[in-house]
This record gives C-alpha cells, sequence and structure tokens, in this order.
C-alpha cells in the first residue's frame, strides 16, 4: 500500500449543482512499446481483481494556482502524458485472465470531466477531496482506460480544483506526487527536465534479467525465513479477529515530536527515518507482548536513484523483522538500520510466486500470515502525495485530530508524511484492540518516548512508564509456541467446528532429549475422538487451516492423534487409530 486509506464519503454540498460537461484530450507520445509486466504492476493487478475498486483505486487533489486558465490546465495534462509512458499504457487480455503484458500507446485520448460552479461550498477543498473520492469508486477497465480519472472544478469560469482519481495499477501516491510537481511546473512556466527515470517497461526487463531473476529469488528467501520463524500475527490476543477491520482514522501533529525526534537523531547519530521506525516497532511489540515486531513497510522501493522518480507502481511491500529482545532504545536502533536495508533489499518480488511460497510455508507450519502492523514513511521521499503531505501552516505542540472510519485489511497502520518541523503521522488501529482513547495513547505515547529517547538511552523496562501504554493481558491460558502466541483451548475448538463437531483436545508438551537441561520448545498435540476411523492427520489439518484466517490465537497442532473410544470414555482412554503430522506422510 502506498497511499493512504479513504473511502467514498458526502461532499459538502455546493449551494447550486454544478453544470457538467467533458473536456477530450489527445496526444501523441514518442512511440508505442509493448512487453512484460513488472513486479509491482502484478502485484497490484492481483489486487485490483480481487478488491472494490474504492479500496484500491488511489485519488489526489491539486490546487489550480491563481491565475492559470483551464486550456493551460487540460494542456499540462497532455504534457504529462506524452511524458509518461505509464500514462499511455494498458494491460490487454481476455476475459477471465489476468494480464501478463503491458502495451504503450503511441497515440491516444482521455477525457476531463469539468464542473462548472457558480458557487463552491465554503469549505472548497474538502468538498475537492470528496470528489477525489467519489471518482475512485468506478472500477478502471486494465485493457482499455486511460489510468487517470481528472474533474476539474471551476468557480465563475476559473479552473479551483483538479481533482481525480488513478489506477494503482500503474501509479502509486508516489507517483501521483511526482505528476503534481511536474504539472505545477508547467502551469508555472517552467520547462522539466529530461526524464531519467526507469519506465515500467525497462523496470520489466531489468527484473526479468538474470540479476533481476536472483533479487527476486532472494526475496522469497528473505520472506520465507520470516514466515518460518516470526509471529504469525503481531496482535495474536482477545478481541483480534477477523481479516479486515474498520478504524477510524487519527492523524498526530505535533512540533514536540519533530524536536523529539531531530534530538535523537543527533544524539544517536542515526539518520530520523531510522529513529522513528525504530521507535514504532519498539512501542508495537511491547503493546504486544512480542519479542520481534515483523512489519510491512511499503515504500522501501522508492530509495533507488533509478526508481525515485518513476511514475509507475512500486508497490510491493518490504518485510521488516526487528528483534527487540535488548536491555535499551539505542541496542535496538543499532540493529535497526540493517534490519531496514535487509528488508528493502529484498522487497522486489513475483507475487504470484510469493503467494504460493506463503501457502506452501503457512501450509507446513501450520500457521497464517497475517499484514497485521504497517508502517508507510513517505516523508523522505522526493514527491508525495499532495493533499497528504502539504507542509502544515502552523506547528502544533501536539494536536491529535480524528478522521473518517476506513475497512483495512491490517490493525496497525501508520503513515508518516512529515517529520520536521511537524511530526505528522496518521494511525489506523483496530477498535477492538485500541478503543478511542488507547489508539490516543499510542500516538502520544509514540512522541513520550522519543522525548526520552532524545534525553539519553532508554530502558526498555520502562517503555510502561515513559510512553504510558501498556503491553495486552494475555491470561493464563495462553503460551508462546513457535515463536507464536496461542491459546489451545481456541485451538480445540477451531478444530472441532471445523471436524463437524467431533470430540478434540489439545495439550502443550515440551519433549525432553537426553541431556538436556531443560524440556525442548513447546508442542501442540491435538487428540480427536473419530468412532467410524474415518479421519486422517492429514484431513485434520487441512480442515483447521481452511479455518485460521481471522483467528490469530489459533496455530495448527504439531501432531493429531486419532484415537476411538467407547461412549462416555474419555479421548486418552481410546486406541490409537492414526497419528501424524498431517504435513507429511502418517505414520
Amino acid at each position: 500500500m502506498s497511499a493512504p486509506p479513504t473511502q467514498p464519503g458526502a461532499a459538502p454540498a455546493a449551494r447550486t449543482a454544478p453544470t457538467r460537461r467533458t473536456a477530450t484530450l489527445t496526444y501523441r507520445g514518442a512511440g508505442a512499446r509493448r512487453g512484460p509486466v513488472t513486479m509491482g504492476q502484478a502485484n497490484m493487478i492481483r489486487c485490483i481483481l480481487r478488491d472494490e475498486p474504492d479500496a484500491i483505486n488511489i485519488h489526489d487533489v491539486w490546487p489550480v494556482p491563481e491565475g492559470a486558465s483551464e486550456d493551460a490546465v487540460l494542456d499540462a495534462l497532455r504534457a504529462l502524458a506524452v511524458r509518461h509512458e505509464a500514462l499511455r499504457t494498458t494491460f490487454p487480455h481476455e476475459p477471465g485472465t489476468v494480464p501478463g503484458e503491458q502495451v504503450v500507446a503511441g497515440a491516444g485520448r482521455f477525457t476531463v470531466t469539468v464542473l462548472e460552479h457558480g458557487q463552491l461550498p465554503s469549505s472548497a477543498a474538502e468538498y475537492a477531496e470528496a470528489v477525489a473520492r467519489d471518482a475512485r469508486s468506478e472500477r478502471f477497465r486494465l485493457e482499455s482506460d486511460f489510468p487517470l480519472r481528472p474533474v476539474l472544478l471551476t468557480h465563475a469560469g476559473r479552473p479551483v480544483f483538479l481533482a481525480l482519481a488513478a489506477s494503482h495499477a500503474l501509479t502509486d501516491g508516489s507517483a501521483l506526487g511526482i505528476l503534481r510537481e511536474e504539472w505545477l511546473t508547467l502551469l508555472s512556466g517552467g520547462r522539466l527536465p529530461e526524464a531519467t527515470a526507469l519506465t515500467p517497461l525497462d523496470l520489466a526487463a531489468e527484473e526479468a534479467s538474470p540479476a533481476g531473476r536472483r533479487r527476486s529469488a532472494d526475496a522469497l528467501r528473505h520472506w520465507e525465513r520470516i514466515l518460518r520463524t516470526g509471529p504469525q500475527a503481531m496482535f495474536a490476543e482477545p478481541g483480534a479477529v477477523g481479516t479486515e477491520i474498520s478504524a477510524q482514522g487519527l492523524t498526530l501533529r505535533s512540533a514536540r515530536g519533530a524536536r523529539a525526534l531531530a534530538g535523537a537523531a543527533r544524539r544517536t547519530r542515526a539518520l530520523p527515518n531510522t529513529v522513528l521506525l525504530t521507535a514504532w516497532c519498539l512501542l508495537t511489540a511491547h503493546r504486544a507482548g512480542q519479542q520481534e515486531c515483523v512489519a510491512a513497510v511499503p515504500t522501501s522501493n522508492r530509495f533507488r536513484p533509478a526508481l525515485a522518480r518513476s511514475v509507475s507502481t512500486l508497490s510491493q511491500d518490504a518485510l521488516l523483522a526487528l528483534d527487540v529482545r535488548k536491555p535499551s532504545f539505542d541496542a535496538v536502533l543499532a540493529a535497526a538500520w540493517g534490519a531496514a536495508l535487509n528488508a528493502y533489499r529484498h522487497s522486489r518480488f513475483d507475487a504470484l510466486a510469493l503467494w504460493d511460497m506463503i501457502r506452501r510455508v503457512t501450509g507446513e507450519r501450520g500457521s497464517h500470515f497475517a499484514r497485521d502492523v504497517v508502517l508507510n514513511d513517505i516523508s523522505a521521499l522526493p514527491a508525495t502525495l499532495a493533499g497528504a503531505a502539504a507542509p502544515d501552516g502552523d506547528a502544533p505542540e501536539l494536536a491529535l485530530v480524528r478522521g473518517p472510519e476506513q475497512a483495512l485489511p491490517t490493525r496497525l497502520l501508520g503513515f508518516v508524511y512529515e517529520t520536521d518541523p511537524v511530526l505528522r503521522l496518521a494511525l489506523w488501529a483496530d477498535p477492538a484492540l485500541f478503543p478511542a482513547r488507547a489508539a490516543e495513547g499510542f500516538a502520544t505515547g509514540l512522541v513520550r518516548l522519543l522525548e526520552a529517547a532524545a534525553e539519553g538511552d532508554v530502558p526498555l523496562a520502562d517503555l510502561t512508564e515513559i510512553t504510558g501504554v501498556r503491553p495486552v493481558e494475555r491470561g493464563p491460558g495462553w503460551t508462546r509456541v513457535d515463536g507464536c502466541w496461542v491459546e489451545p483451548e481456541a485451538v480445540a475448538r477451531t478444530l472441532s467446528a471445523a471436524l463437524g463437531g467431533l470430540p478434540v483436545e489439545v495439550e502443550v508438551t515440551g519433549a525432553c532429549k537426553a541431556g538436556d537441561p531443560a524440556p525442548a520448545a513447546p508442542l501442540l498435540t491435538a487428540r480427536i475422538t473419530c468412532e467410524d476411523g474415518g479421519l486422517t492427520p492429514a484431513r485434520a489439518h487441512a480442515a483447521l487451516m481452511a479455518a485460521l484466517p481471522g483467528r490469530p490465537g489459533v496455530l495448527a497442532p504439531h501432531r493429531y492423534v486419532i484415537v476411538q473410544r467407547p461412549p462416555r470414555q474419555p479421548a486418552s482412554a481410546g486406541p490409537i487409530l492414526r497419528e501424524g503430522t498431517g504435513r507429511d506422510r502418517e505414520m
């Protein structure tokens, strides 16, 4: 994800209904080309074909400079289409198939909707934002549509805002920021430098090279290591249910936070963004009661110079795994830069191969990977979404503002828009885990942690006292198994339901090896009563795996023991019919 989430909302009503007309623009580019899709495009096309358009399309609002005419606004848009191949690209494919090729048109046309207003609402910027949100609610046709859906708002004949939706298959938030910058340069009479960033087709060729294929394979191995050893979900705790949550946005704007971040960076001689990433991961892992913070950091691909100003979609996750079992903030910070670089290096991959690997690895491990935590720090990128990242006009010491609700496939999402002179961060947190005050406490706790880190090294044992954020209380029924927090009773209930109500008991055992001073890692064993003897460990495992999504406290047993018992006898009394892992051959 590279653009802040939103949802359609009602626009502030104009005093008089606008008059609608359409302007058709033609363009002629440098020439027609075709070739395979990029890894980022394939990743987003997969999401576009799966998700609702208002959830996957992106949008922005571009204020029109004073004095710019409608013709100048439209001519600048036409110039962008000529300049950038991504804006002349479609994905032809047969119905029911997934596009694997992109085609760049040498010439073509697109339309701009013009809404002429005699009077705009008093909150004109909010109105323009709502128009842009509404424009993203219609699906883009990958095989034919121009990837921008612009709506020009005029007042008494003068253009005021350009509100536009964009296809995420060809743009991301940073790409829209680059387009906005260039559009404003053209409207001011400036000249654009030669475009030197890789085009989508050039990037696809690079990815298909031997070096590109090796890089993709390395990325899959990086992900596999984390998926095999890290927590299956950061928020495995009471109340964490479902695969999608609806959360209200919360924006922090804090001059205190910016000063503290700068001070902590000076004291530690670390980059401010690394300090902020460390603080975020520490506070997240502290709240979740985890020994490691696993988080998606989607902006990583933009830090490569050849892609920094690419107008394309580079939306692929860098998967960060940061061990927080250290004595202090500085000790975690020392490891954070290397962990982040390792994540960034492994953030370009074949999305289909990645999901095949995820299915294989989680099936073998008996887990379900949950993308629980996302931090998208766009503050250091060369260009960002205008509506999200324009500098603040004031600098409040600490202000929190509530925004609209949004449905998200994650439990804690942060967007960092600005770090100086104001720390500006938007937060969406699962309300079942972070009620309103807890979400506000997390945001202010982040500022408090940065302030403490600016003064000196922070003992991690003092995080609750310093930040006011308390770790979750799971209760005595929870235990850590294979790096994951698990509730064995929930495992038994889920497995029983998945098997049509068969009786299930789940034990946590730790087998000792000869000469070991302590038990080995805990293991889960499920004893299932099946009187007709027709159940196998493989069938039991498959049934539970199908029920895992949305149950982060449930991990598949390491062993299934299927017994037959007379009525009214405990499961342990029956003879063993079959036993095995369910992941391989039966024993």
